[in-house]
């Protein structure tokens, strides 16, 4: 039996497989993703803004990882078409059923004049999981870039938000506290560390976050959130997430971003409770009319009085950073009008309709 060529072998995959031109490509809406298939070194050269390095070697193994959902859209590249065609045929006997190689390669794409860009740090890599993701994709991943939030405070609930915010890769990410960081913060405090005790916690966030993504831009505000600070620091920013921990500042930021015209993640812990919500500055409630007045102290004591179980903040502050990923990306049911309460103590999560309060005194829009 005479064995086939490598050019029998790619002549085959082409006869079996879709190939895409290098305009079809460009126009394809929403885009596909795009995964390079070549080598390292040959795709540290420039590849198509968005790709995914995966070398063919590796395609088999590690796809499944990368695309669990065989119907996602695919359009394999290399440099002039033949590997990836036979990438292609390899997807297709593996199930997936909407992969396609483009005619060409990046010689092609470069001759129609496609955007190509040299990767830096891999942001391809690292933002995989999002760029498959429905409602994230390449476009939603550079609405995350392009964003700028401001988190108020740093500590149990602001940790989580921060770190994966962070992660998320939003563009420019403020942080405001003006306290230090105290080893008794450490038990919930997930951004902060044993070697950070006595530094300003804005500023141990920043480094954290940075560490945890170079591509990102933090701002540390190490001060404290007051009526003459309030619209210098949030005018700067697109989202705001309040993780205080007291009603005068949760007021102020209520108040101000309502002015300002900024939508507000709140969230807020209690024991073994939490609870979340998004104000819209344009519908829905606000937090006043959630809470017209503070409720007494004795009822509503701070955690270094009634204490806090460690991973309920981070409980409640993964979900607040979930609703500012959905607000920044407008994807989703983000939770405007509705208050969702976490009981850690049985485990149960309930959602309130919430409504605008007749009366409210808040700067509604």
């Amino acid at each position: 039996m005479v064995t086939p060529s490598y050019h029998e072998l790619v002549a085959q995959a082409k006869r079996e497989i879709r190939e895409v031109t290098a305009p079809e490509l460009a126009a394809l809406d929403p885009p596909p993703l795009i995964v390079d298939v070549r080598e390292t070194h040959e795709y540290h050269t420039g590849t198509i803004r968005g790709a995914v390095l995966v070398p063919r070697g590796v395609l088999g193994s590690d796809i499944g990882r990368l695309v669990p959902d065989p119907e996602t859209e695919i359009v394999l590249i290399c440099s002039a078409g033949n590997r990836s065609a036979l990438a292609a045929k390899e997807l297709q006997d593996l199930g997936y059923r909407r992969v396609a190689s483009l005619a060409g390669g990046m010689m092609a794409w470069r001759m129609s004049g496609g955007d190509t860009a040299l990767p830096r740090d891999e942001p391809a890599a690292r933002y995989a999981r999002h760029l498959v993701l429905p409602g994230v994709g390449a476009a939603g991943q550079r609405r995350l870039g392009a964003a700028r939030v401001l988190v108020v405070g740093a500590g149990g609930l602001g940790s989580p938000v921060l770190l994966y915010l962070a992660a998320a890769g939003v563009g420019t990410i403020g942080v405001v506290d003006a306290d230090v960081v105290d080893v008794s913060n450490l038990q919930r405090q997930i951004v902060h560390d044993t070697a950070g005790v006595g530094r300003p916690k804005a500023e141990s966030a920043a480094e954290a976050m940075v560490a945890l993504n170079p591509g990102v831009a933090v701002i540390a505000h190490p001060e404290r959130l007051v009526a003459s600070s309030a619209h210098r620091l949030l005018s700067d920013y697109d989202l705001v997430v309040d993780g205080s921990d007291n009603f005068e500042t949760r007021y102020l930021l209520n108040d101000t971003a309502l002015e300002l015209g900024i939508p507000l993640v709140h969230g807020s812990v209690f024991r073994w409770e939490g609870q979340v919500t998004v104000v819209d500055p344009h519908r829905g409630p606000c937090y006043r009319c959630l809470f017209p007045e503070p409720p007494p102290p004795d009822v509503a004591p701070d955690c270094a009085v009634a204490g806090v179980f460690g991973a309920v903040p981070g409980v409640i502050g993964s979900l607040m950073a979930v609703e500012a990923g959905k607000v920044i990306l407008g994807a989703g049911d983000a939770l405007i009008g509705v208050l969702l309460v976490y009981d850690g103590w049985t485990g149960e999560f309930t959602r309130l309709a919430v409504r605008r309060r007749p009366g409210c005194q808040a700067p509604h829009r």
